[in-house]
Parts: C-alpha cells; sequence; structure tokens
C-alpha cells in the first residue's frame, strides 16, 4: 500500500484525468462554501477536491432544501452535511452561543460511528472554535452528558436510543433553536430496530418545534429559519423509503443514477442541482420505485478487486490462519478487516491468534515469543464493554499495520484509514451487507481488495450476488499453500491432491487441534463460538435458506473449523431437538385450530 502522503498526489491525479469518476473538476470553494472552510479542507484534512457526491450535494444542501442521498460507501457523504451545516452556523450574526443549545442533530446507528462523525466534526470546526461539538451514545456517563447538554452542544452526534432517553429525561437539553437533523447511516439505524425510537423522537421533536413559537421564543434563531432534514443512505428498501416520507419535505434525490459519472460543472447552483441526471426533485414516488425492485444493482469503486476462495468447512481455520500468515509476512505495513458472523467467534479467534506461537523451525512451542501471524490484531463487537470498544476503534484506526476481526457493528460508515483488504470469513447473507462489508476499503479513490470465503455447498451464493451487479473471481489459493513448507518440506506433487488432503493442511490442522486441546479457556471459546456459528447459520432469511441449509453442513466439520477434534455433544443435537420440538408445536397448535367449531 501507498504510504499516507501519497494520498494527497492520487486524488489529484482522480480529479485531473477525471479518475474512476468519483472526484468533480471544481473545488469546494466553487460550490458555495466559506474561503476559511474550503481552505482548511484542503490544507488541513488532505480533501484536494470534491467528490461527485459531494459537489452535487453541498449546494441543494447550503439551498436549504430537505435532500435524500444514496450513493455507495466511501463517497465522503459524511462532508456532505456536515461542511453546508458548519458553513452556515459560521454565518450567523451574532455568533452563536453554548447557552442557544443545539442547533444541528446527526442520528448514527452505532457509537463507532458517532465516535467517528464527532472526531471529523471536531477537526472542521478548527477554525470556527465559537462552534461547540458533542455526542451522546450507550455506554457513556448519562450524568456526564446531561451536564455537556446544560452548558451548551451546537452540533450533537447522537445514537437513537440515547438521544430519545435525554429528550424525555433531560429537561436542561435546550434544542429550541434545532434547524437541521441528519439520518446517516439510515437503513442501518432502522435495521437495527430503531424505527420506532426515530419516529418518537421526529415526534418529539416536532411538538417541541411548535411549542416554541410561542411569544416567549419568537426572538430566538428558530423562528428565523425553517426545519432542514437530511437522509443518508447507502441502500434504499421499504423502511428508509417510509422513513423518507415521514421526515423529508418535498426533498431533492441525489445519487440515484449510479450510471452517470460525469464532472458536476464549477459553481453548482440549486437549478444545476435539479436538472443533473444524477439529481432528481420531487416528491418521493422515485424511491417507492426503486426500493420495490428485488435486484437492485449496488455501485462498488472499480477499484475494488472482488474475489472468493472456496474451502471446505473443516479445512476454514488452516486456510484463514495460512492466508493471513502469508499475507502479513510479504507486506508488514497493511490493514486487514475479517467479518465473522456471531461475537463468540470474533472471541474465540482473537484469542486463538494472541495464544497460537509459532518457532521458526515449524514445530509449536507454548514458550516461544513469536506469533503464529506477526501483527498487532484487535477485536470489535457488541457484546463488549464501552470502554474496549472505544479503545479498539482508536487504536486500530491509528495503526499502520494491524489485524481487526468483528461482527457487522464495523460493518456500516466507518473508515478506517488504509485498509487494504476485507475478508468475509463468514457469509454476511443480504446481499446489501455484502456491499457494506467490502466498504470498509477501496475508499475514496484507493485501491483495496475484497475476499469471501464461501463452502462448496454454498457456492450458489454468487448467482445472487450476479443478481445485483456484484461479479466475483476465484482466489488462486492452491498457490498460497503450496508455498509453506511441512518438516522444512514443501509440496511439489500439485496435480494429484486436493486442498483437504494437502500435507500443510492435515499438519497445520492437527497442530491448532492439539494446541486448543490443551488450552481450557480457549477451548470453551471454541465451543461457544461453535453453538453461536449454528444458530446464526440457521437465521438467513428468505430465499437465501436455500443456499445456507445446516442440514447441508457435516457438523463435525464445522467443529473442525473450530479447532475442535469432537464435535460438542450438546450443540447441534440441542439445536436439532428445539428444532424438531418447534415444528412439532406449530403442528399441534395448527391441528387444534382445524378442530376447533367456528
Amino acid at each position: 500500500m501507498k504510504e499516507p502522503k501519497e494520498k494527497k498526489k492520487g486524488t489529484e491525479a482522480a480529479a485531473g484525468a477525471g479518475g474512476e469518476g468519483l472526484f468533480a473538476s471544481c473545488s469546494f470553494s466553487d460550490l458555495g462554501l466559506h474561503p476559511a472552510l474550503s481552505q482548511h479542507l484542503r490544507d488541513k484534512m488532505g480533501f484536494e477536491f470534491p467528490t461527485q457526491i459531494q459537489a452535487q450535494a453541498i449546494p441543494v444542501v447550503v439551498a436549504g432544501r430537505h435532500v435524500l442521498v444514496n450513493a455507495a460507501t466511501g463517497t465522503g457523504k459524511t462532508i456532505v452535511y456536515l461542511a453546508p451545516i458548519v458553513h452556515l452556523l459560521q454565518m450567523y450574526e451574532p455568533r452563536v452561543q453554548r447557552s442557544d443549545g443545539t442547533f444541528a442533530l446527526v442520528l448514527v446507528p452505532t457509537r463507532e460511528l458517532c465516535m467517528q462523525v464527532h472526531g471529523v466534526l471536531q477537526k472542521l470546526l478548527h477554525r470556527f472554535h465559537w462552534i461547540v461539538p458533542g455526542y451522546i451514545m450507550g455506554g457513556e456517563n448519562r450524568a456526564k452528558e446531561k451536564a455537556r447538554l446544560r452548558k451548551g452542544i451546537s452540533i450533537l452526534v447522537a445514537t437513537p436510543g440515547r438521544l430519545l432517553d435525554h429528550l424525555k429525561n433531560t429537561s436542561s437539553f435546550n434544542y429550541t433553536n434545532l434547524r437541521w437533523i441528519v439520518f446517516d447511516e439510515a437503513d442501518r439505524i432502522l435495521e437495527l430496530g430503531f424505527g420506532k425510537a426515530v419516529e418518537e423522537i421526529l415526534d418529539f421533536l416536532g411538538s417541541r418545534q411548535a411549542d416554541h413559537v410561542c411569544k416567549q421564543h419568537m426572538n430566538t434563531k428558530s423562528a428565523k429559519f425553517s426545519r432542514q432534514n437530511l437522509l443518508l443512505s447507502a441502500t434504499l428498501n421499504d423502511k428508509v423509503n417510509h422513513l423518507a416520507n415521514i421526515s423529508l419535505e418535498n426533498p431533492i434525490m441525489i445519487g440515484m443514477d449510479c450510471k452517470k459519472d460525469s464532472a458536476v460543472p464549477l459553481k453548482l447552483s440549486l437549478g444545476d442541482a435539479v436538472s443533473s441526471g444524477s439529481v432528481v426533485g420531487g416528491d418521493l414516488e422515485g424511491v417507492g420505485a426503486l426500493s420495490s425492485q428485488p435486484t437492485e444493482n449496488y455501485n462498488l469503486p472499480s477499484q475494488l478487486v472482488q474475489r472468493y476462495v472456496k474451502v471446505s468447512c473443516g479445512s476454514r481455520l488452516v486456510v484463514l490462519l495460512s492466508m493471513l500468515r502469508f499475507v502479513f509476512e510479504r507486506e508488514t505495513s497493511q490493514k486487514i478487516v475479517v467479518f465473522f458472523s456471531t461475537c463468540d467467534a470474533v472471541d474465540f479467534h482473537y484469542s486463538l491468534l494472541n495464544k497460537f506461537n509459532w518457532s521458526p523451525n515449524l514445530q509449536p512451542e507454548a514458550n516461544q515469543e513469536q506469533k503464529f501471524v506477526s501483527c498487532r490484531s484487535f477485536h470489535l463487537h457488541g457484546n463488549m464493554e464501552h470502554d474496549d470498544r472505544r479503545k479498539a476503534f482508536h487504536e486500530f484506526t491509528s495503526e499502520k499495520s494491524a489485524l481487526l476481526l468483528c461482527t457487522d457493528v464495523a460493518a456500516r460508515g466507518l473508515d478506517f484509514p488504509k485498509v487494504r483488504c476485507i475478508i468475509q470469513y463468514d457469509s454476511p447473507g443480504e446481499a446489501s451487507e455484502y456491499v457494506h462489508r467490502v466498504g470498509r476499503t477501496a475508499r475514496l479513490g484507493e485501491k483495496g481488495e475484497a475476499l469471501l470465503f464461501l463452502q462448496p455447498v454454498e457456492i450458489d451464493y454468487l448467482h445472487d450476488l450476479q443478481h445485483h451487479g456484484v461479479s466475483l473471481k476465484e482466489y488462486p489459493l492452491q498457490k498460497i499453500i503450496d508455498s509453506f513448507s511441512v518438516h522444512g518440506q514443501k509440496h511439489h506433487n500439485k496435480k494429484l491432491i486436493s486442498l483437504e488432503t494437502h500435507p500443510w493442511v492435515l499438519f497445520l490442522q492437527k497442530t491448532l487441534e492439539t494446541f486448543i486441546s490443551t488450552e481450557s479457556k480457549l477451548k470453551k471459546l471454541a465451543n461457544d463460538a461453535f453453538c453461536s456459528w449454528v444458530r446464526a447459520y440457521t437465521a438467513h432469511r428468505g430465499e437465501l435458506k436455500r443456499i445456507f441449509m445446516v442440514k447441508k453442513l457435516h457438523l463435525g466439520h464445522v467443529a473442525r473449523s473450530f479447532g475442535l477434534k469432537d464435535q460438542p455433544s450438546l450443540v447441534g443435537r440441542s439445536h436439532l431437538i428445539e428444532s424438531k420440538k418447534r415444528k412439532r408445536d406449530q403442528k399441534k397448535t395448527l391441528s387444534f385450530k382445524r378442530r376447533r367449531p367456528s
């Protein structure tokens, strides 16, 4: 990977030559932003040119219109709303003060994204120190948040649950001057079950909006400006459509036409934006049409290399560790993110990577200092303590070379600098989730790779992705496996052997199983991970159930993928018993209803 210093050169080249259609041929000042803010974006934050989506959206937001932005991940959507809000707030005369309360509210789905957006906001406000940024989110000390709200926060970033809590219970929370409400990663907010909370927040703020029209508030700044709502989402569906209908008034829709990649004209005005092929004005009928399409195509960066590796269930663990060792041995300065389906799986693999040591002569030794995968590892999932999640997020972000093991809590909106590769060890399920996962790399014109693990019985998942315009090529796994030697000897007879019977695969699998069997805590983690993995595998919905079926799997081979010599006796059996019991109860209920007289 290139060093950070080369990022601006790459950005400039992409903008000047048209690149991949990501960057516009104008500057931030051409979009109408304050000169000091434009200069700060360029000189201090490294944004030489706006992206296409920024160039299309920023003039519309500055003009005060409600906006729905539908754009691919890694296209700079955070700047789309933060830059115009800062631009407009710094123009207030007299200057805004903390005692004025909250002017802008940004709703995000996760704590990590909350911290990230707040970090970007702090950098943007470097030259506008009188505008106070702040955040509130689950896991933080509520009393301290209450104290900050009492002092006043000009631009507030929040997760829905904690915001609703303060709206109901913090009387000192002053939002009578609220002008902007932003829903960032709206699809994820709704997928996490915050739909009712968001509607309650809208109702709550709407009632307060009506309250401040009374005489005692007629002189506040809120009386001078109408409310402006912005909704940003990488994917569209019925839930997002519903939220847009209840929160946006006659919105401008931006980024709907993925085929449009021409540069945005200089000094783009609101009229230009409305007439642009990528920006559609009017009501939300177009959104409804898009959300009803069963095979929506996803727009992924053209510089993203997407591949898959077909590996049997029992060899998955060996292949994952071998690939990580191979990659980090050959290029130490890089970042890789590995996605798992469950929190237990993350904990197990994180513990294994930190405990499994390897000697130079390829003999495992418990006292050897060298780890099998020689890089710094982090883990991130929703069941971790808040402080641990915060620490993992910040430390992985600041590292130049590291490995992050995570669940889908890290799949939306997070911008980890210089991530070279995304490995989806467990299938993401819905095609939209695949798009969000791979969106952690190849951001803002950078190169990136995405690798999807599939078992032979899951290979039809590739057809599901192809229906959404996502095409993957097979990864040359055999070359990596052949590069490893057993007792100093490499395998050369490549044509007469399968991956499952390869000497390296057999040797490492046996070594892992022996090691895990001697580590009681690690073995328990493996058992727990096995249980949760089987449960998660059965949770696929709709058409995906036809592809991901537990009946197609050999649970003993699944156990091997967690380094277990034997299948845990209660796991698969108890799951099948519970499943049969549910079916039996459903049949009894149905039979009873049929017999019951009407």
